[in-house]
């Protein structure tokens, strides 16, 4: 009984968050939230001035991207319709392994962002992954 309880929660939560509208509701607000603790010192902008020191931090070109992004994200969630949602996710989960595969490849500076950690190159490929996945999803 608990095990059926428990699968169907899982439906839900995939229903929920593993879709397009999903997809840019939760990313939009954690990359908000990224970029917002990186202005204020909490993981940037500075390797000296992140709780993680040179493992995970982010620099203000990191912090202004991740803040835009994160709020764009989130008016498209409501503004645009499930089939523009879709393609929006579709590009961001492209442009997103592609960052991460950029930054594997030894490339440390992107448009003026610094991408020199590991932990900053499996974030990129992971929601990268995860947006191709919910573009995918209904």
């Amino acid at each position: 009984m608990n095990r059926q309880r428990s699968s169907k929660n899982l439906r839900k939560i995939s229903q929920i968050y593993m879709n397009p509208k999903g997809f840019l509701q939760i990313g939009g607000g954690v990359l908000v939230i990224i970029g917002l603790l990186g202005f204020f010192g909490v993981i940037g902008p500075t390797a000296e001035s992140s709780i993680f020191g040179s493992a995970w931090w982010f620099d203000n070109a990191e912090n202004w991207a991740h803040l835009a992004l994160g709020v764009v994200a989130i008016l498209a969630s409501f503004v645009l319709g499930d089939s523009l949602q879709r393609g929006l996710v579709l590009v961001v989960g492209i442009l997103g392994v592609l960052v991460g595969l950029y930054s594997v490849l030894g490339e440390t500076m992107l448009l003026g962002a610094t991408l020199q950690n590991p932990a900053d190159t499996a974030l990129h490929i992971i929601v990268g992954a995860w947006a191709l996945w919910a573009s995918y999803r209904s």
